[in-house]
């Protein structure tokens, strides 16, 4: 396969493991970071020790001007996109209501809201075969607490990823006979850096037992997730939001 996907937020995490999964399954990678350079070039080297073919390339998706930067080195040093994995995201500040701010929640939907919407919006010009494009395939990163709200403090987090599932639904929508499929999945309690952000190990060991299958899960489960999305595999799945939680 030659075909090329952008992941955002790459370097660590549930984006490493989708850029690692995605370049398994034969996929040229452009790996986005925004601040973790080391990390970044660590996957990309990872990447190319197994075979493949990645490059990383830093920006701000909260920043439309840096979305089309990435989108544009991405076709300079790879070839044209057809595959998205938006998965860039803040967990915010941990407050109650009454203590969120502007100044708090602006960066958090900045990233998580409209940094999706801009990068979508720079994958359809390139994919849309209403555009001359090949069609392609789009996987959003969401979060089970847009169907639970949240961990406690997390509300606006929560919220954010609202938003993400409805975009899907209604970019699924739009975009289906563009040829390009539209979906995301819902993560569970994950170990990333998120969760040591809400209180690290001991956090989920406190919540594990009450996960259906007794234990949080990692980012390569969301990775294969994504990559069966964008997959042939997944012709007909259009518009879905996937749970990948464990029972949770």
């Amino acid at each position: 396969m030659g075909d090329v996907v952008v992941v955002t937020g790459a370097g660590r995490g549930i984006g490493a493991a989708c850029a690692r999964a995605a370049a398994k399954a034969g996929w040229k990678v452009a790996v986005n970071y925004a601040n973790s350079r080391d990390a970044a070039l660590a996957v990309v080297a990872d990447i190319e020790r197994d075979g493949g073919v990645a490059v990383a390339i830093r920006a701000d998706v909260a920043r439309q001007d840096e979305v089309a930067r990435l989108f544009a080195e991405t076709d300079r040093l790879l070839g044209p996109v057809t595959g998205l994995v938006a998965n860039a995201g803040i967990g915010g500040t941990i407050a109650p209501i009454v203590d969120q701010t502007a100044a708090t929640l602006e960066p958090l939907f900045a990233t998580n809201v409209w940094g999706v919407m801009y990068c979508v919006g720079e994958a359809t010009r390139r994919m849309s075969t209403r555009h001359g494009g090949p069609g392609g395939s789009i996987v959003v990163i969401s979060s089970a607490a847009a169907r639970l709200g949240g961990l406690p403090g997390m509300v606006a987090y929560a919220a954010s990823k609202g938003a993400v599932d409805s975009m899907t639904v209604g970019l699924a929508k739009e975009l289906g006979r563009d040829g390009i499929r539209v979906n995301a999945i819902r993560p569970g309690l994950i170990d990333t850096d998120i969760i040591a952000h809400a209180g690290g190990q001991a956090f989920l060991a406190q919540v594990a037992p009450s996960i259906p299958m007794g234990r949080a899960g990692q980012p390569i489960e969301i990775g294969e997730a994504a990559a069966w999305l964008l997959s042939p595999a997944a012709s007909y799945v259009h518009g879905a939001v996937l749970d990948v939680s464990g029972g949770r």
